[in-house]
């Protein structure tokens, strides 16, 4: 039998303190105490700074927060009957002075980046008042504690706080008419994942009450809910904040073909993964069938991430969803996406919009300019917009003969990516002349982008190869 690993022993018990309406003293006035203020005046407590001088940015922001100045050289008497004191001079004698006083008087202090004077450390804090995560490392790592509390930022919404006070109102009252045990814990699981907490995260106080009602008339209902969620180009990096929380809260994730697994992978491990397909080529499921599915999985009480690459909106057939979502009294939102249009740009750094050149863009694909009538947008690409086509290599040949037919020069730009925003892509660049060579290749296998415009000739070209093949030059140095 393998014995057990010992786990580590903390040597600071992580607890939180109520300081509402007591006495909080800083001693110090420099940049170390300015922080320390800072961090407090998230707090309640009743803030007195001893200093002789404060820098001149502490003193404004003193004066601004209503905080107590006392310009005197420290004394114990300063101390008394404070809950918490800060030594923050910036000199270790003094510094020591402070945390020796307030010892003999029995109130915890602290001592900045003096972990060895320290009765207890300040963490790095995620305020959702009154929800508060802190995170502390013993003073080992501050910059480490700074990291993590990014990361955590990153997964709680903004209206966590008021979520957590709506449920405190309401405490009560479930105490009285939902049965403790599992019903009470189902309860607060529809509260804190259902209707109620969307409509406090849009700031609809109201309809949050609401909801929370219609919840304690029927505690045992949990309705679903889907999220036309944007994963932006393929890069897990580049989508939202709020589409990862999503992700992380999501029971049901269907997936289009073209989101790659890194990006899937933000869900929530035990989240259930359903590959819907939609992508040239490769239709696992039809629109109708995941239209069905999204409907089915939110009348089963499932929340529901519906992951589509880019931006839902923009050629993601978002709209024949929202329609059966609508129609099925299903609820819903939207959550935007880096649409590919915008990582092409990027990875060319290439302007869609400059003054005097192109102020207008058009989003398209390729299909749009099949058949004998040329679309309305083909007027605005001759009169200098920078048009945008997606999914457009197999049908590069017709996309420029259209356009050079429609009046568009051949020496107009062409810019060309290939996994637009992630690591992996390839940059390609020429004229519209060049882009019928796109239709030739078939090493690109990913989704291709392709931008055309007066812009492109603003963009950078360091790391893109010619998209018209070289032409071989003999000997004689005539071309052939």
């Amino acid at each position: 039998m393998a014995s057990k690993v010992d786990q580590p022993k903390l040597n600071a018990f992580p607890v939180f303190m109520r300081v509402e309406g007591r006495a909080v003293v800083i001693v110090g006035g420099g940049e170390e105490a300015f922080a320390k203020a800072r961090l407090l005046s998230q707090s309640s407590a009743r803030m007195t700074v001893i200093a002789q001088t404060l820098q001149p940015s502490f003193e404004r922001w003193a004066a601004e927060a209503g905080v107590t100045l006392i310009r005197e050289s420290f004394s114990e008497r300063h101390i008394n009957g404070a809950a918490l004191v800060f030594a923050a001079t910036g000199e270790e004698a003094a510094d020591r002075e402070v945390v020796e006083a307030a010892r003999a008087t029995g109130i915890p202090v602290n001592a900045v980046d003096r972990p060895e004077l320290c009765d207890f450390y300040t963490p790095a804090l995620v305020n959702r008042a009154p929800v508060a995560v802190a995170i502390g490392t013993e003073g080992a790592g501050p910059v480490l504690a700074q990291k993590i509390r990014v990361q955590i930022e990153r997964l709680l919404s903004p209206s966590l706080g008021l979520l957590a006070s709506l449920a405190a109102s309401y405490r009560a009252t479930v105490e009285t008419l939902v049965e403790q045990g599992a019903p009470r814990r189902s309860f607060w699981n529809a509260f804190f994942s259902g209707d109620a907490a969307r409509r406090t995260a849009a700031g609809d106080t109201e309809g949050a009450r609401r909801a929370v009602e219609g919840l304690l008339l029927h505690p045992e209902r949990m309705e679903g809910h889907v999220a036309l969620v944007g994963a932006g180009p393929g890069a897990e990096d580049l989508i939202t904040l709020r589409a990862h929380r999503l992700l992380m809260e999501a029971d049901v994730i269907v997936h289009d073909a073209l989101v790659p697994d890194t990006v899937i992978a933000l869900g929530r491990r035990d989240a259930e993964r359903i590959a819907a397909g939609k992508r040239k080529g490769c239709k696992v499921k039809s629109q109708d069938e995941i239209n069905d599915l999204l409907v089915a999985l939110a009348r089963a009480g499932k929340r529901v991430v519906r992951l589509k690459s880019g931006d839902p909106l923009v050629f993601g057939r978002a709209g024949e969803e929202m329609a059966a979502l609508r129609d099925a009294g299903i609820s819903y939102e939207v959550v935007p996406g880096v649409t590919s249009a915008f990582a092409a740009a990027a990875d060319f750094e290439l302007p869609l919009t400059l003054r005097g050149v192109a102020s207008s863009m058009v989003f398209t694909t390729g299909h749009d300019l099949k058949g004998k009538t040329l679309p309305d947008w083909a007027r605005l690409a001759i009169d200098g917009a920078t048009v945008a086509v997606y999914m457009g290599r197999s049908n590069a040949a017709e996309v420029a003969g259209r356009l050079i037919e429609a009046g568009l020069s051949p020496d107009t730009g062409v810019a060309v990516v290939e996994n637009a925003g992630q690591p992996g892509r390839r940059l390609l660049h020429g004229t519209l002349a060049d882009l019928p060579s796109l239709s030739e290749r078939h090493e690109l296998t990913g989704p291709v982008m392709t931008i055309i415009g007066d812009t492109v000739g603003g963009a950078r070209f360091d790391h893109s190869t010619p998209l018209a093949a070289a032409r071989l030059v003999p000997a004689g140095g005539h071309k052939a």
